[in-house]
């Protein structure tokens, strides 16, 4: 039987996951790659994977996707590693960098400024040489992942776009979801869906796995920041991104 190729961010958000397939017998069914979002992406979009932990927001560019499991990455509330940084109100922002490794959040950000903040009249850079660098006090930035532990208090302004999102919409945000390009057999997904379990459900010995941090708490972040079912709150948000997405 031909592996199922599939890639994975490779973030701490998705290392219960990736802890769940490395100890279960589905690891010898898979070609398991770790990438960054926007590359996990475009490799399901390009079809050189045929599963992937791809930021929602990619959905958009693929002629056909579903959603395989039963999990996400997603947060109900503050998610602690998905903001924009800036020395000044949002209001009076008048550059925002977008992240190089984001699409959905990147997208979250455009998408909070213009029907949220009604910031619509910023500039956008898209690939700034330095994004997280700006000597013009107005000038703002989107990061995610573990580039932002221990940033919030550099910052004199930080959203945390999973909690801003909330504050909109009323709903939880899905960042990722696991994402296939063409139809996977009913019989792969319980397995997987079952390896995915057992990483969340072993997640206190995967914390200890991980390098203490004294400017990050990764217990609070893997066990309360993070919500990794993808309930129907979750789907709802989901599309409601989407729909937003396309007005943008």
């Amino acid at each position: 039987m031909n592996k199922i190729r599939i890639s994975a961010v490779s973030y701490t958000n998705t290392k219960p996951f990736i802890y769940g397939l490395e100890h279960s017998d589905i690891l010898q069914k898979i070609d398991l790659s770790l990438d960054n979002p926007t590359d996990c992406a475009q490799k399901l979009i390009d079809d050189v994977v045929d599963i992937g932990l791809i930021p929602v927001a990619a959905t958009l560019n693929l002629k056909h996707w579903e959603i395989v499991s039963d999990y996400c990455i997603g947060a109900v509330g503050a998610v602690n590693s998905v903001f924009i940084f800036s020395n000044c109100d949002i209001k009076d922002v008048t550059t925002l960098q977008l992240d190089p490794q984001s699409r959905s959040s990147n997208n979250l950000a455009k998408v909070l400024l213009k029907n949220y903040w009604k910031a619509n009249h910023l500039m956008i850079i898209n690939e700034a040489v330095d994004y997280a660098q700006s000597t013009n006090p107005q000038t703002a930035f989107v990061q995610i992942g573990d580039r932002t532990f221990g940033k919030k208090e550099q910052y004199q302004y930080v959203y945390d776009l999973a909690e801003e999102w909330q504050k909109f919409t009323g709903l939880p945000f899905v960042f990722a979801a696991w994402i296939a390009n063409k139809p996977v057999q009913q019989d792969f997904i319980d397995e997987f869906n079952q390896a995915l379990k057992y990483g969340l459900d072993h997640r206190a010995e995967l914390l200890k796995e991980l390098p203490a941090r004294k400017d990050f708490d990764f217990e609070d972040y893997l066990m309360h920041k993070l919500d990794f079912e993808l309930t129907e709150g979750k789907k709802k948000a989901l599309y409601l991104f989407l729909e937003y997405l396309k007005e943008l």
